[in-house]
């Protein structure tokens, strides 16, 4: 079973930056799009941002030109700049497989006012 590790997030206060990173530990080859969800108490999950095996990226209107997806064969990396305080949430890092969507197991960010 293919398991994804995330690492990084935090507090940071308004206009700082955090970056996270998430990395398969198998299934590599299989895996065709990686990406970023958040979801902020009370609201749905939503998609921050993806980017397919090609490179091909889609990235929320909210985060454009603040946030930057990049990605490796196995990992998947989110450097968030200019950041606010909407932009608080759990992130959980997501791979569509050829035959199923793995998801990690989150990681909380906060930015402080």
């Amino acid at each position: 079973q293919v398991q994804l590790v995330e690492s990084g997030g935090g507090l940071v206060q308004a206009g700082g930056s955090l970056r996270l990173s998430c990395a398969a530990t198998e299934r590599i080859l299989s895996i065709r799009e990686m990406g970023w969800y958040r979801q902020a108490p009370g609201n749905q999950r939503e998609l921050v941002a993806s980017i397919s095996s090609s490179q091909r990226i889609t990235t929320a209107d909210s985060v454009k030109g603040r946030f930057t997806i990049s990605r490796t064969l196995a990992t998947v990396n989110l450097q968030m700049n200019n950041m606010k305080p909407e932009d608080t949430g759990v992130y959980y890092c997501y791979a569509r497989m050829d035959q199923d969507l793995v998801w990690g197991q989150g990681k909380q960010v906060t930015v402080s006012s």
